[in-house]
């Protein structure tokens, strides 16, 4: 878990962006901190959000992002772990870990919280970050938006977190409808099979 006093650190991406040079880009999987939604829209966040029953691990199940490098790449990713914490201060910590080809790719992140329960923003380098726990029942998934400021064409991404592996047709619903409100659409979609590659990694 990161310390209260962990700042945000540029992370390269394990990924190559055929279009442009990225040099600090997370993996689009994390918490999707590569993605950010359009100036001005409202995007709602889960009400009387719980830190204490957020936190722990999830699965990313699903992820839709108009984001070039997540666009590039969606076709080839597979299910990621994240591990959710809160620092004292009621900043959210989280450890990604993403199964690779050639290996496990861990990331950690840190968000500072708001004045919202639920909402958490992130500044570095003049790129600003946010974060909204959208909706979440605690046990079983929790939807979550995230978007991403650098000063050119902002996009967005939303991502499916699960407990277990499995995902419902109901819940992918859910998942596509929410999506649609903030304007992304399905042909931006990733299932992201399951993978048991980095379970071990975990420890």
């Amino acid at each position: 878990m990161l310390s209260p006093n962990t700042g945000l650190r540029s992370l390269s991406s394990p990924y190559p962006d055929p279009g442009a040079r990225m040099t600090t880009v997370l993996p689009s999987l994390a918490l999707a901190l590569l993605c950010l939604l359009r100036a001005g829209a409202e995007v709602p966040v889960q009400l009387d959000f719980n830190m204490g029953k957020f936190a722990g691990r999830w699965h990313i199940a699903a992820a839709i992002s108009n984001c070039p490098v997540f666009l590039s790449m969606k076709d080839k990713m597979k299910s990621s772990i994240a591990t959710i914490s809160f620092t004292p201060e009621g900043h959210l910590a989280m450890e990604a870990i993403f199964p690779l080809p050639e290996e496990c790719k861990k990331v950690k992140l840190l968000f500072q919280k708001s004045a919202q329960a639920g909402h958490y923003t992130s500044t570095e380098n003049q790129e600003k970050t946010d974060l909204r726990v959208m909706e979440t029942d605690y046990q079983h998934y929790a939807i979550v938006y995230t978007l991403r400021d650098r000063g050119q064409q902002p996009s967005t991404m939303l991502q499916l977190y699960t407990r277990k592996q499995d995902v419902s047709p109901q819940l992918l619903q859910k998942f596509k409808e929410l999506s649609h409100s903030v304007g992304l659409t399905e042909d931006m979609l990733a299932i992201l099979p399951q993978s048991d590659q980095c379970t071990k990694a975990l420890a």
